[in-house]
């Protein structure tokens, strides 16, 4: 185990800029705070941020990085505050060791899991990658002793989140050698029996080249030699969790595989990079659709190098990486190498990376967790492939990406507006799926929008959540105008001015927030304009109309109950997305109303992600009798009778059709809205399956708005 002075010495060979002293105290106050504790594996518990600094140490990382590492547990497990850390270290360290703690705050929570903790995972770091770096280094010593956890569930649940979340931000952070470990270790545990085989396979593989490795590699270094290129070859080892997701991806076994015997080759500078390639595709024959151009075209993650595959010396399929010193040095440490020292001297900070941008304007744009989450798992595992601007600009995009995909990469406008693209000269669908190579034009007119079509079409989290954004946008302004346009009506037909500051009353009636909301909702068809006058005007007309009592809170709040609810408050069902028993639902407190139930995917959640202290873990205690209102969005074929077979199936599984609205029709469909009035999301599912199976039924989906 590291001692203060062997921490010291070996920092100091890299940093001459480190403080002797401030080190050994960090050293000392880490100790002495975790003194007393212990790990699951039963060590002293301050073996674990030593190790964690010890990670970061092989790393080159700078003091300040190993400070924090050595200090990353302090404020959540003892009594040391932040201000403790800022009097004894400084405002940098407090700020990193602030982010690590947060990040470790997020993980103990349970409820919105996953999806909620990535989200706030990457805003917590987004300031400073180093705080991610830290946390990374953590966790692959965390999976490095993970034996030493008994609870076997718990050890699987551990492996999932980092095989889910963890090893993928390694990757794109570029800190390959940390995913390789997150991944092989986790792979291990998950599924040990896979593991075993493919490792077994791997060393009967390994042992029959014994031989052909150290000739093949001498036959490329003479080749390169007799022409004047220095370089370092040396043998590459596959993962068995990468060697197993390839498997996976191509649908082949491991004899099929091209790549297992791969080779990385160091040269001197970027001209005999492609020097390299070019002996090496003169002297063997290459294989087709293997080589990639990642000097030229870089990664998100500013990876660089050149990837081929050859048939080689003896016949052999191999696989060559070929790059330059400090290139090799980027692809194996990635980002932290902007707080890496080499020749003792520190390397540049402050690199904004461009997919941290797009993941905070998917957060942006996001409406739930689950819908983040699945955005950001798009951008973090997809291949690429590379596109032109008419200017000559390279966007990298997933592969399988559409012009759509293209246009909101150039900007989030250019998306909105788009009604066409030029590919390779030539007009094409926005729906086109784009190759490596091709030049894109985004044709754009001011009356352009996107569609909900466009989702269909599309791939990358950022045109995902875009689109999703504006088509959530406009229906609430279109719903909106609809709202006030009804309510003046009403009021005309009633010989009464409407005043906009006089439905405050029944604002609160209905549990609402704002007139806009209250707009929405009558839009909507939910609230009906006549409640809202004998509302306001109650000795005009004295009894509200069916539907508004159908609907009104109180009515749920005497038959439902809710798990997680303080007893005695008052608890309303929000209208934007009529939360049905069986699903999951959160709750939002507001002072004065009592509690909001929404659905977990309600757009509305979005107004609240600043206020997580209002945010309430519930759940349906039990489902009860009374009806709740569901809403399906129908598209039927034109022709005699589709409607009444409609009509018949949800009358067969005792659904009531409160409301139809026809949207839209032409000779051969129409779409038309279904109110229903179901007993939980079971109910409403089962609904959606029959009219499935209808003939005359195209397509039928729940609709939130």
């Amino acid at each position: 185990m590291l001692n203060q002075n062997r921490l010291f010495s070996r920092l100091a060979k890299y940093d001459r800029a480190v403080s002797e002293e401030k080190i050994k105290f960090a050293y000392k106050f880490a100790k002495s705070n975790h003194s007393g504790q212990f790990r699951e594996t039963g060590e002293d518990y301050f073996t674990h941020p030593l190790a964690v600094s010890e990670i970061l140490l092989e790393m080159k990382l700078d003091s300040s990085t190993i400070i924090t590492a050595l200090l990353h547990d302090v404020v959540e497990d003892s009594k040391v505050t932040l201000d403790d850390i800022d009097k004894s270290f400084g405002k940098e360290i407090r700020k990193l060791v602030d982010g690590v703690t947060k990040l470790s705050k997020i993980e103990l929570k349970t409820g919105l899991a996953q999806a909620e903790n990535f989200r706030k995972l990457l805003i917590s770091s987004s300031d400073d990658v180093r705080v991610l770096i830290v946390k990374l280094a953590d966790r692959l010593h965390n999976i490095r002793t993970i034996d030493g956890i008994k609870d076997e569930n718990k050890k699987q649940k551990i492996c999932k989140e980092t095989l889910e979340i963890y090893a993928p931000l390694a990757e794109r952070l570029g800190i390959v050698s940390f995913q390789n470990e997150l991944e092989d270790r986790c792979f291990k545990v998950i599924n040990p029996e896979t593991r075993e085989s493919i490792s077994r396979r791997l060393e009967l593989i390994y042992s029959e080249d014994s031989s052909n490795i150290p000739y093949i590699k001498k036959e490329l270094q003479t080749i390169l030699a007799k022409n004047n290129v220095r370089s370092e070859i040396s043998g590459r080892k596959k993962s068995c969790y990468s060697i197993w997701k390839k498997m996976q991806l191509k649908k082949v076994g491991m004899d099929d595989l091209s790549d297992i015997m791969a080779f990385r080759i160091i040269v001197y500078n970027v001209n005999d990079c492609y020097k390299c390639l070019s002996l090496l595709h003169q002297n063997y024959t290459a294989i087709m659709g293997r080589f990639k151009d990642y000097i030229s075209a870089p990664k998100r993650n500013r990876y660089q190098s050149l990837h081929t595959a050859l048939i080689g010396p003896k016949k052999r399929k191999i696989e060559l990486q070929i790059r330059t010193d400090e290139m090799n040095e980027f692809a194996i440490n990635g980002i932290a190498a902007h707080w890496m020292y080499k020749n003792r001297t520190k390397y540049k900070e402050g690199i904004k990376y461009k997919w941290v941008r797009e993941l905070l304007q998917i957060i942006e744009d996001s409406s739930s967790p689950e819908e983040f989450l699945e955005h950001t798992k798009l951008e973090m595992y997809n291949d690429q492939v590379f596109c032109f601007t008419p200017k000559g600009n390279l966007i990298n995009l997933p592969r399988g990406a559409s012009a759509i995909d293209f246009a909101y990469a150039v900007h989030s406008e250019v998306g909105n507006l788009a009604v066409g693209a030029k590919i390779n000269n030539k007009v094409r669908q926005l729906s086109s799926v784009l190759k490596n190579g091709d030049q894109v034009e985004i044709l754009t007119s001011t009356r352009g929008f996107p569609e909900p079509i466009w989702l269909e079409n599309c791939v990358t989290g950022k045109s995902k959540s875009s689109i999703r954004r504006f088509v959530r946008k406009r229906e609430i302004e279109e719903f909106n105008q609809l709202g006030i346009s009804l309510l003046k009506k009403e009021f005309r037909q009633q010989n009464k001015k409407l005043n906009v500051k006089s439905l405050r009353k029944a604002i609160d009636e209905y549990g609402l927030i704002d007139v806009d909301e209250l707009l929405v909702e009558i839009g909507k068809g939910n609230i009906i304009t006549k409640d809202i006058y004998s509302v306001l005007y109650p000795s005009k007309n004295k009894s509200l109309s069916v539907k508004k009592q159908k609907f009104d809170k109180n009515n749920k709040n005497k038959d439902m109950k809710i798990k997680g609810v303080v007893p005695g408050m008052s608890i309303h069902y929000a209208h934007c997305c009529n939360p049905l028993p069986g699903e999951r639902i959160v709750g939002i407190v507001t002072t004065g109303k009592g509690i909001t139930v929404h659905a977990i995917d309600c757009f509305s959640l979005e107004k609240f992600h600043d206020v997580p202290e209002r945010w309430l873990e519930i759940s349906w205690e039990r489902e009860d009798y009374i009806s709740h209102k569901g809403k399906l969005s129908t598209v039927l074929s034109n022709e005699p009778g589709s409607l009444a077979d409609v009509t018949r199936i949800i009358s067969s599984i005792k659904g009531n059709i409160s409301n139809i609205q026809v949207i839209k029709r032409d000779l051969n469909f129409y779409k038309f809205f279904i109110d229903l009035e179901v007993k939980n999301i079971s109910h409403l599912n089962e609904i959606i399956a029959a009219l499935r199976l209808s003939p005359f039924v195209e397509s039928v989906e729940r609709e939130r708005i």
